[in-house]
């Protein structure tokens, strides 16, 4: 049965739910938010603080530039962080993929963190992706790819210095960027999203607390016998049903001598990092640098709050400065 049936021809059939029969529902999923985490963790942890989001001095941003357009009458959106007006003619860069389980979430999640990127010297970029009640995998990575393409397309507007580009994210963004720097060089994942003369190569990852094995020992994502999983929406089948799918989503099966260096920054939620140490033990194989840094008692969305923000920018900016230096 095509992905493409929604779940209420099931419902109406009084037939039990199957994944093969999971597709987009059109409607935005807004569950996830910023504030409604923090108020989560709170009540756990008292003395936790929201990460100043005030914009540093200087820092210039330029929202709603349209990247892709999919399909008619849909543009994906990103937003530049510029650091201060300098001297310098380009700039590393960092495309900055929001979390949410490939459903839910928003870009503007990252606002915070871009203009602390911007402060230092990275031109910062926060984008927008199809998720998976528009669109199911792999959607999202052609999106991602698309972005990255637009952004050689355009750095000399924006300062970009085109062979100094990473990607970042947290969660499902963080398997997103995971599998974004393990496809390098890989026709298969690039989709049509625009600027095919450009090339979609990332030279550093940044991954938090994003999923590297989707099928692996440490994996929660795919137990559907409570509700779908987040994983079950995003592809459309149960792993059961397409494992090839699965795996072929995983940076883990993915990764060679093209993968870019990785930093992993984790929180006390194992099952967020699943094939992490596999990954990496790959990855040290091809000689490829890998950085992994976890925060002990804490949540999974730790990144957008103090004490963990100020660590976080640090561990990523040490590891960008060190990976794309020239």
């Amino acid at each position: 049965m095509p992905r493409t049936l929604l779940f209420l021809g099931a419902f109406l059939l009084g037939s039990s739910l199957t994944s093969a029969q999971i597709g987009p529902t059109g409607g935005r999923d807004t569950s996830f938010t910023v504030r409604k985490s923090f108020i989560q963790e709170k009540k756990k942890q008292p003395n936790i603080t929201l990460a100043d989001s005030t914009l540093p001095l200087g820092v210039r941003v330029t929202r709603n530039l349209p990247y892709s357009t999919p399909t008619p009458g849909r543009s994906l959106l990103l937003d530049v962080y510029a650091p201060p007006q300098s001297r310098t003619r380009q700039h590393p860069a960092v495309l900055m993929i929001h979390g949410g389980g490939w459903r839910s979430g928003d870009r503007s999640h990252n606002n915070t963190m871009a203009g602390r990127l911007a402060e230092w010297g990275f031109v910062a970029i926060p984008v927008e992706y199809r998720l998976s009640t528009e669109a199911l995998y792999p959607a999202s990575v052609h999106d991602v790819k698309a972005a990255i393409r637009w952004m050689r397309a355009n750095a000399k507007r924006y300062q970009i210095d085109p062979n100094r580009i990473a990607v970042l994210g947290f969660s499902s963004g963080g398997q997103l960027a995971a599998l974004i720097g393990s496809t390098n060089d890989k026709p298969l994942f690039e989709g049509m999203g625009g600027h095919p003369n450009q090339s979609s190569r990332v030279q550093a990852v940044v991954d938090i607390d994003g999923i590297l094995a989707f099928i692996h020992l440490e994996s929660g994502e795919g137990n559907d016998t409570r509700s779908t999983s987040a994983a079950t929406y995003w592809f459309g089948y149960s792993k059961t049903e397409k494992p090839e799918l699965w795996n072929e989503a995983s940076a883990l099966h993915q990764a060679g001598l093209t993968t870019p260096p990785m930093l992993f920054l984790n929180s006390s939620v194992e099952r967020m990092h699943a094939g992490r140490d596999d990954l990496m033990k790959k990855l040290n194989g091809f000689g490829v640098y890998t950085e992994v840094h976890t925060f002990a008692d804490a949540p999974h969305t730790f990144l957008f709050f103090e004490p963990w923000f100020t660590p976080t920018l640090n561990y990523i900016t040490g590891f960008l400065n060190q990976t794309l230096k020239k």
